[in-house]
């Protein structure tokens, strides 16, 4: 067994590097980047490939949580039987074209550089994924070794569950919004949390999903509508009581079916105008 991992050729960080690199430019809102990204995230990760058959193995190792080592020796067994069905010819020919992609059409150099949580717990599995093919020409002694940490990382419980069978979009959203919530904690600590779900959902949904992001914005203006009406019932002053008709009438000329940048600073300050109403009641 080699010394050296190739991290380029290990499924598990090859997948999670292509998420972060899309939630990041989803935080720059670099949409021509994020089309490029999830075209190959999506091609080379198809029901239908090679990698996708390891890259449910790989997580099945990565991402299960249990509570006895006999289970663990048994989720071990079948992934090596499962393991040694890949094809390796082909599974190696799609890594070569997908890493092919990442170099000719993700315009960034530190691609690769980024920091991976979990990174020798996810180099350990991918080494023992590819001894695993070699059948009887593998290195038993460090096998048995890696088996053995891959053991205690199955008993070892996870920040983050992902479900067995593995949706290549659907874990791939949830990995983005974590981390660019993270992202967007950082870069923007002096806004509400009302305002960062605000341009986190304008983020994600903007170039993905237009009729989520409608809907979102849609249940946003109800909300603000709703506390505006609540308040005016309560309110005994009267020249805020002249100004709630004109801002209502604003409100309600917002357009949820269009949404662009303009909108969503309008709806940043409709937040605003939202905390300041519960606060006053």
């Amino acid at each position: 067994m080699s010394n050296k991992h190739n991290k380029k050729r290990n499924v598990g960080i090859v997948y999670e590097l292509l998420v972060r690199y899309i939630a990041n430019c989803l935080i720059e809102n670099d949409k021509k980047s994020i089309k490029k990204a999830t075209k190959i995230l999506e091609k080379r990760f198809a029901k239908n490939t090679e990698i996708y058959k390891e890259f449910r193995l790989f997580n099945a190792l990565a991402k299960s949580t249990v509570t006895s080592t006999e289970i663990a020796a048994a989720i071990l067994s079948e992934s090596k039987m499962a393991c040694r069905r890949c094809n390796t010819e082909i599974l190696n020919k799609e890594k070569s074209a997908l890493l092919r992609d990442i170099n000719y059409k993700i315009d960034d150099p530190d691609f690769f550089y980024r920091r991976i949580p979990n990174y020798t717990e996810y180099a350990t599995i991918q080494t023992t994924l590819n001894e695993w093919r070699k059948c009887d020409l593998s290195n038993l002694r460090k096998l048995v070794i890696h088996e053995e940490k891959i053991i205690n990382w199955l008993m070892k419980e996870k920040t983050i569950d992902l479900n067995d069978n593995i949706n290549v979009t659907k874990d791939s959203n949830k990995l983005i919004v974590k981390i660019m919530t993270e992202k967007l904690n950082k870069k923007y600590s002096n806004l509400s949390y009302e305002q960062k779900d605000i341009i986190k959902n304008y983020a994600l949904y903007a170039s993905i999903d237009n009729d989520k992001l409608c809907e979102f914005f849609k249940n946003k203006k109800k909300e603000v509508l709703e506390n505006l009406n609540e308040f005016s019932l309560i309110n005994e002053n009267k020249y805020i009581g002249e100004k709630i008709s004109i801002v209502k009438n604003k409100i309600e000329s917002l357009n949820t079916d269009m949404i662009n940048d303009a909108s969503v600073v309008k709806f940043l300050t409709l937040t605003t105008l939202l905390n300041e109403l519960r606060e006053s009641k």
